[in-house]
């Protein structure tokens, strides 16, 4: 139902995932006989987890333990570990920057030209732990560097932007034909973010195995502040899989919906899944692992654009090993540790085996549920009053 913004516009109400509550069902069940795991064309993850391709979240080192772990990890084969042999100094450096000079510094790090040589290393690295390798290119430099990624064998490309369609119209230049580049090459290709219905539709249609739900949820992401677009996660998330039904009568073939950003507690996953996500893509909840190569720091792919930046630097401090943060145990009380243990208690609570059955939950909005008897850890700042 569309609301009336004024007498000559009108819009829908769109909700996030604090607006929104999980409701149990009749029946319940003991975590263990959850099954939260996750297929992407003929890749089997224990948990259905995307690492976000960000320089202070994924490195080779990191993605190779995620992949240890149960989930995927996307490297960012547009950063630090294409431009520099070693980006260790660099990304002590981006570190210790000062608030006020971290962007601008970074635009000069981010100057130093990719190398091709350097995505292909990274790639096998990964690919010689045994960990399925996975890394994110734009889809302006896709066809600079596709055949170097060809040849490294990547298994899972992302091609991954503040928002990418199916129909880019350019005078400049010649735009990446999505639905041709997916036909023609032969791994699967994982593309993103959209957060609109229609979007991704379109984009269901080139023929990419996922999607990325999310235009400007991130803790670093500005997008949402400089260009003044997106829709909170809990609708653009229930949209998607409304085109991912569609699609999936008009075709026969299932697209999964990765809820890419906005997620920073198990119960805010679950809340993803609950609204038709497949899996989730997580940023800053990885970048306060003791391993992740930001320090705790970690920032967006166009943080560092050099004419217009739509991300910053942010710090979410260090709270435990990447085992813990994803998979326990948890020493702490709010959520931000053993995430899909969250997710797996959540599920049993409710009464759901599977991630396809949870996403049929029913949910509620319901604005007070962050508040609601919560007096007491919101004035000494414990808990849920963090």
């Amino acid at each position: 139902m569309e609301i009336e913004i004024g007498i000559g516009k009108s819009g829908r109400r769109a909700y996030g995932f604090d607006d929104i509550a999980i409701v149990p069902s009749r029946r319940t069940r003991d975590p263990e006989d959850v099954d939260i795991s996750f297929e992407l064309e003929g890749y089997h993850f224990e948990l259905p987890l995307l690492a976000s391709a960000m320089d202070g979240v994924v490195s080779p080192a990191t993605a190779i333990e995620i992949g240890r772990l149960g989930g995927l990890g996307v490297l960012n084969l547009e950063g630090l570990w294409s431009r520099f042999e070693d980006p260790q100094p660099v990304l002590e450096e981006i570190a210790s920057l000062a608030p006020e000079k971290a962007t601008a510094r970074m635009q000069e790090l981010y100057a130093e030209p990719i190398k091709d040589e350097l995505i292909g290393q990274r790639i096998r690295e990964i690919k010689a732990s045994g960990a399925v390798a996975s890394g994110s290119l734009t889809p302006q430099r896709v066809s600079r560097h596709i055949k170097t990624v060809l040849e490294a064998e990547l298994d899972v490309l992302v091609i991954q932007g503040t928002v990418v369609s199916a129909e880019h119209v350019s005078r400049t230049t010649e735009p990446l034909n999505l639905k041709q580049f997916i036909r023609e090459i032969d791994i699967p290709v994982v593309v993103g973010g959209v957060a609109s219905y229609q979007m991704a539709l379109h984009l269901m249609r080139t023929g990419a195995i996922a999607i990325l739900v999310g235009v400007g949820p991130g803790h670093a992401c500005t997008s949402r502040g400089v260009l003044g677009i997106g829709v909170p996660q809990a609708t653009a998330i229930a949209d998607a899989a409304g085109a991912r039904l569609r699609h999936l009568v008009e075709t026969g073939v299932y697209v999964n919906v990765i809820a890419d950003g906005g997620m920073r507690t198990g119960g805010d996953i679950a809340k993803a899944i609950a609204c038709g996500a497949d899996a989730v893509m997580l940023g800053s909840p990885l970048a306060a692992a003791y391993e992740a190569p930001g320090q705790g720091h970690h920032w967006g792919m166009a943080t560092f654009h050099p004419t217009l930046p739509r991300g910053a630097r942010v710090y979410s401090g260090q709270k435990g090993t990447l085992e813990e943060i994803l998979v326990g145990p948890a020493h702490e009380n709010d959520g931000t540790l053993n995430l899909f243990g969250g997710l797996r208690t959540s599920m049993a609570t409710c009464g759901y085996s599977s991630v396809r059955e949870f996403q049929k939950a029913e949910v509620m909005v319901a604005p007070a549920l962050m508040t609601e008897g919560k007096a007491l850890q919101r004035s000494q700042g414990v808990g849920m009053g963090r």
